[in-house]
């Protein structure tokens, strides 16, 4: 696993807080992703306990959500957006050169976890097209060759 071994028991006073409270599933793992970054597996059992809910239910429910995550993410975060004007802009172009230039696809993260590359419907930034955002910065009109340039200011 990327990252090492994960202190379980910063899960402890989450859970304590929450004891029986079914209803507290999203908050639970909102406050599990935000102590660790994602929801690891090995916490999933524990909070289905805790919460006397069925390790399926909290699985579900981490999947189904967009918000939560299974695996570390990388302390950057680069969206690439798939709108329409940014499609007709050849964004796939630009997201092949990213994925070439990090050396990984689409909702991966670099072994270092310096960057998670996560698809985006659309960046609200069409007159800029083709757009990514890096973390909360926009990057407009952009072309492969400009790319090694952004992505160092993440270092």
């Amino acid at each position: 696993m990327k990252g090492g071994a994960i202190d379980m028991s910063k899960l402890d006073p989450i859970l304590t807080k929450h004891e029986g409270q079914k209803e507290a599933l999203i908050s639970v793992l909102q406050e599990v992703q935000g102590e660790f970054g994602y929801v690891p597996e090995e916490a999933i059992e524990r909070i289905a306990d805790a919460l006397k809910l069925f390790p399926s239910q909290v699985y579900g429910v981490v999947t189904f959500y967009s918000q939560f995550y299974l695996t570390p993410r990388g302390r950057n975060t680069i969206r690439v957006c798939r709108g329409t004007d940014c499609h007709v802009q050849r964004t796939t172009s630009l997201l092949a050169a990213i994925e070439q230039t990090l050396g990984i696809k689409e909702g991966e993260t670099t072994d270092d976890l310096r960057f998670s590359l996560e698809p985006a419907t659309c960046l609200g930034k069409c007159s800029l097209a083709p757009v990514i955002m890096v973390n909360r910065d926009y990057y407009g009109k952009i072309v492969p060759r400009e790319l090694e340039t952004i992505l160092k200011r993440y270092e």
